[in-house]
């Protein structure tokens, strides 16, 4: 089954709203553009997984917006896990991010829903950091490849 990217999002300030958008230029320098914390360094863009978001909803019986998990990109077709950590992340024609680590569960997730910090803890559901290695523009439906 082919993974793809399904959506794109940014925030422009410190727990201010995420904002989609239906492209986005992934730079050295910046990340997602606009997003606030882009910026060179393990956590530069973060990596969701559609069917590990809906295994947490399911957790807690609610059905939430991905966008509730404040993550940059939300690709269908892959479960992330302990062993992806050093692969690259390739989306589109040139965008490649290296996979730096988990993405942590904060409070403002038990915030955003009870349960929710909880049901993104095990088996990597909240994701995964990454750096940006190679730039490129990417958009919904841009095949994905995890190696």
């Amino acid at each position: 089954m082919a993974i793809t990217l399904e959506a794109i999002a940014y925030k422009t300030a410190k727990r201010g709203v995420m904002k989609p958008t239906f492209c986005a230029n992934v730079t050295l320098e910046r990340g997602v553009e606009n997003d606030v914390f882009g910026r060179p360094g393990k956590r530069q863009v973060t990596v969701m997984s559609q069917q590990q978001w809906q295994l947490a909803c399911k957790q807690i019986n609610a059905n939430l917006d991905w966008l509730t998990r404040r993550a940059n990109l939300l690709i269908d077709g892959h479960q992330f896990s302990a062993e992806d950590v050093g692969k690259i992340i390739s989306i589109g024609t040139d965008l490649q991010l290296q996979i730096t680590g988990e993405t942590d569960p904060c409070k403002k997730m038990e915030m955003a829903h009870p349960g929710l910090e909880q049901a993104l803890l095990p088996d990597w559901r909240g994701g995964v950091t990454c750096r940006v290695i190679q730039a490129g523009l990417i958009q919904p439906d841009d095949l994905v490849t995890v190696a």
